[in-house]
């Protein structure tokens, strides 16, 4: 069965501000860094992912809130942009994969002794402290 869970991306990029280009993104891996993972699994079908909505809190103050809808209208639609792109390659995604569907609020500046905690509706939370 497929779940949903919180999840956090920390993002890294090379270019100052984020000021890039499609091609420089790309270059750059996306930014991508790491992700943090937690709360509590939920299963797919029994959330309406599109209105659930989030809070990502740095030190304890509420900085962004989001829903499900700010993924492409649906989070759902971005996995399936993914398959239908390895599909359209004879390729399939592997049972288990674990997909980050995108960002729901914009990023966060971060520095040294940051703690920052992502709270889903329904599906608990996930933190980190950044050293």
């Amino acid at each position: 069965s497929d779940i949903v869970l919180p999840g956090i991306e920390v993002i890294d990029s090379r270019y100052r501000d984020f000021k890039f280009d499609l091609k420089s993104v790309v270059a750059d891996n996306t930014s991508a860094s790491r992700f943090v993972a937690g709360g509590h699994a939920v299963d797919a079908r029994s959330v309406d992912l599109r209105t659930t909505g989030l809070v990502l809190e740095k030190n304890g103050v509420p900085v962004a809130f989001g829903a499900g809808a700010a993924v492409l209208g649906h989070p759902a639609a971005a996995v399936a942009m993914l398959v239908n792109h390895l599909g359209r390659r004879g390729k399939t995604l592997p049972a288990g994969s674990f997909i980050l569907s995108g960002g729901a609020t914009e990023a966060v500046a971060v520095q040294a002794g940051d703690h920052v905690c992502l709270r889903m509706q329904g599906m608990g939370s996930v933190s980190l402290r950044f050293v």
